[in-house]
């Protein structure tokens, strides 16, 4: 079994019945809905994966994706077209929109069961090496591009090695890391640093991060971590 969940828009309910339990055998969690407007009522957020028809009333497969793809909260959802439409210019249109396959009906189960297996692989694997642009932890935001940190909207003055250091406490929540583990991730470069450089670090990042200097907690021993509140 899998956690992926999966919207079927069509405006057939027996295709959409038939792909639900189909889908549904191989293990995925899947609604339906018959028209553009019905899904649009739901929270699209949620969902993995979507599979549009394209042929349908007042608002398409192509017109409910530009909407999608407008819309933060759902612009990286992959979707699957399925149409009877099988030109080029449509098929071209699909692709422009950001679709990730087209499927032509008539189709095989087979056909569509392989192909949402290896969208949901290809999308889940982007995902995982998609690195986030900040850290935020309440109103803590560590914004990794910027190189920057940020409580309640004003900007912490951290060094490169504070900033390092929180970094890689943020990323890790709860687990403790050695003044040898800190060493060989912040201070990589260095020839040699002693032990207590990572203490007068860590003391100076605490008072600089305000009341979130608490979160890093001395493991005595063993090291520090950034323990969550």
């Amino acid at each position: 079994m899998n956690n992926y969940r999966i919207l079927v828009v069509d405006d057939e309910e027996d295709l959409c019945e038939i792909l639900k339990f189909n889908l549904e055998n191989e293990g995925y969690e899947v609604d339906t809905a018959n028209s553009a407007e019905e899904a649009l009522q739901m929270d699209i957020s949620h969902y993995n994966l979507l599979l549009l028809d394209v042929m349908m009333g007042e608002i398409s497969g192509f017109k409910m994706a530009r909407m999608l793809k407008q819309d933060k909260k759902t612009a990286q959802i992959p979707i699957i077209f399925i149409t009877a439409k099988d030109t080029e210019n449509d098929t071209v249109t699909g692709f422009n929109l950001g679709a990730d396959d087209y499927i032509s009906k008539p189709f095989s189960l087979r056909e569509v069961t392989a192909r949402v297996k290896a969208v949901l692989r290809r999308t889940s694997s982007q995902e995982t090496e998609r690195i986030p642009e900040q850290l935020v932890y309440k109103s803590l935001v560590l914004d990794i591009v910027k190189k920057k940190v940020c409580i309640n909207g004003e900007e912490a003055p951290l060094t490169k090695k504070e900033f390092e250091i929180l970094l890689l406490l943020l990323q890790n929540k709860g687990r403790v890391f050695s003044r040898e583990d800190i060493l060989n991730k912040v201070w990589s470069d260095e020839v040699y640093v002693l032990d207590r450089t990572i203490d007068v670090n860590i003391t100076r990042l605490r008072k600089k991060i305000g009341d979130y200097g608490k979160c890093i907690v001395t493991r005595l021993g063993y090291g520090y971590c950034f323990e969550a509140e």
